[in-house]
């Protein structure tokens, strides 16, 4: 399954000068908000990411999966890497998680694939 998602930064910065560390800990670890140092194009990074894993499972960012069950880290090379919470692994028997995050001008793209244990999982069976 792939998902892929776009991001304006000047959105991420509006919402920094609006509400700070407290609208980003909606979205986001405490962890990621560390890592991203308040760089807004990391930050929309982390966004397009989140999202382009709710648009691969297919249920969006709601009920059956929330901001906070991912967390983006980077390995020793600077590569990211995505940490599901064990209840969204179990949920749609998910084997393997890859993403990339990209950053031009005013825009931060997440691009993910995911790879099913099981094959797809219906709406029905969620």
């Amino acid at each position: 399954m792939i998902g892929i998602d776009i991001v304006k930064v000047s959105r991420i910065e509006k919402l920094i000068q609006r509400f700070g560390e407290k609208g980003l800990s909606r979205f986001l670890s405490s962890k990621e908000i560390e890592q991203s140092s308040n760089r807004p194009h990391r930050i929309a990074g982390y966004w397009a990411v989140k999202e382009a894993t709710s648009k691969a499972l297919g249920v969006g960012i709601g009920q059956y999966f929330s901001f906070k069950d991912i967390e983006i880290t980077y390995d020793k090379y600077g590569r990211p890497i995505a940490q599901l919470s064990d209840e969204v692994v179990e949920r749609f028997g998910i084997e393997e998680i890859a993403i990339s995050i990209s950053h031009d001008g005013d825009y931060s793209i997440g691009v993910v694939t995911i790879t099913i244990k099981h094959g797809n999982i219906s709406q029905n069976q969620l």
